[in-house]
């Protein structure tokens, strides 16, 4: 394929680089975790719409997260997978279908940060204002935080393509396993300082709203339990803020991880399986760390099991 072809409407992406030997081993556990993730989100949002005692501020905020894993590994994964069994220069994309996968791509991971964020303000108000909790966390009020949390994503991530969709393109190698940002404005030859800086600022932003905001409720929880002796309200915060900040870690520490991996070219591979793996592990944790810190989610399926038994 011709390298230098003025706004080309096919792309080629590079794909995962794997060996011969390895191609099915890498294709089967992409595969596995793919159907983990579908069916422990798919698990987890049905297990919180029809059981009533579920229907409470803190599952219906999290629910985000396994539509946003859903949605974010449905539309990178599957075409991974494909591209696996595929040769180098078989994997084509249309521009089109690859400026969808960037932005699904940049929204699923925008929308983590946001998502934890509203969790986290959740978690405040049951902790330091537990008397006005049902007053503040109204279903108007987990509406409004909803679609606040994917609005800003959608805002921040539609300027940061826009951006992009703007500039010419006289490449058409997409230097990564699947299509992003920066694998975009890469293909043009204009300049791209503009694309540079707001990518640099909304990451900043970003990080530093997300960090702020999980230190501040925190400290002001850790305040309240250090001040407060009631065991019961110690025994609760410990267990849902530990299971909200498990989550943010794994998500913070996995992308944190690539950012660190973008300032070593040599080590480019790894940050791509990185990139990979930021969707992957998110996704197949989340599920599983509710499932097992909930005790009404394990109440809920302890009373699913039984009845299976006893019929």
């Amino acid at each position: 394929m011709e390298n230098f072809t003025l706004n080309s409407v096919t792309l080629q992406l590079e794909g995962v680089k794997v060996t011969q030997v390895s191609v099915y081993p890498v294709f089967f556990f992409f595969f596995l975790s793919y159907i983990l993730i579908i069916l422990a989100n798919i698990c987890i949002v049905v297990l919180v719409f029809t059981d009533k005692n579920l229907h409470q501020p803190m599952y219906l905020l999290f629910c985000n997260l396994p539509f946003n894993d859903i949605l974010g590994n449905s539309i990178m994964v599957p075409r991974l997978l494909i591209d696996i069994l595929r040769p180098p220069s078989e994997r084509l994309i249309s521009y089109y279908e690859c400026v969808v996968q960037a932005f699904t791509t940049h929204m699923f991971g925008t929308t983590s940060h946001t998502v934890l964020m509203i969790m986290a303000f959740d978690r405040y108000v049951a902790i330091c204002h537990p008397l006005r909790y049902a007053a503040i966390m109204t279903n108007k009020m987990v509406i409004k935080l909803t679609v606040s949390a994917w609005g800003v994503a959608f805002v921040l991530v539609g300027i940061l393509l826009g951006l992009t969709i703007r500039l010419n393109r006289c490449r058409t190698k997409i230097m990564n396993p699947f299509c992003d940002n920066a694998s975009l404005f890469k293909l043009s030859c204009e300049s791209v300082f503009v694309n540079n800086v707001y990518g640099l600022t909304f990451t900043v932003v970003l990080f530093s709203a997300s960090i702020g905001s999980i230190v501040l409720t925190y400290t002001q929880i850790t305040i309240v339990c250090l001040t407060s002796k009631n065991k019961s309200l110690n025994s609760k915060a410990l267990k849902t803020c530990s299971t909200h900040l498990m989550v943010y870690l794994i998500m913070f520490l996995c992308g944190t991880f690539i950012i660190i991996l973008h300032r070593f070219p040599q080590y480019s591979d790894y940050r791509k399986l990185s990139a990979i793996l930021f969707h992957v592990i998110p996704g197949t944790l989340n599920p599983i760390i509710y499932g097992v810190q909930s005790r009404e989610i394990r109440k809920f399926l302890s009373k699913l099991f039984q009845s299976r038994k006893v019929s």
